[in-house]
């Protein structure tokens, strides 16, 4: 009985893997088919801020990790490790390593204001 829940267990865990994978391939295949229907003389609708460093190919060249969380602070414009963790659904303190590492990568600046610290794109710099 023991040895049927094993063989069963195990074959279920790796098709939920699977899954995971195929739901992240859709998301990237939806970002690549929206990128080419707008390439085409519409560049308004691409997804992106205007005259940031976050541009869609750059999105697209980061980890999946660092991508969710540089999505949401372009959405947000300024905002804290908290403020991005609850629009990621991450704990704040790996919010928080991911901003950071995106801030040492040149794509955000970091500001504090008491205890608080404030990531946001930086668009004054920008060449």
């Amino acid at each position: 009985m023991i040895k049927d829940e094993i063989l069963t267990k195990r074959p279920i865990s790796i098709l939920e893997k699977i899954e995971e994978n195929l739901e992240k391939l859709n998301e990237k295949m939806e970002v690549m088919i929206e990128i080419q229907k707008n390439g085409n003389g519409n560049q308004r609708s691409v997804p992106t801020l205007p005259d940031a460093p976050l541009d869609v190919m750059t999105l697209l060249s980061m980890p999946d990790h660092l991508r969710k969380t540089a999505m949401a602070i372009c959405r947000c414009g300024r905002a804290t490790a908290q403020e991005i963790a609850e629009q990621t659904r991450r704990a704040r303190a790996v919010e928080s390593a991911y901003l950071n590492q995106l801030v040492i990568m040149g794509y955000l600046k970091k500001e504090r204001k008491g205890r608080k610290a404030y990531f946001y794109v930086d668009r004054e710099t920008q060449g």
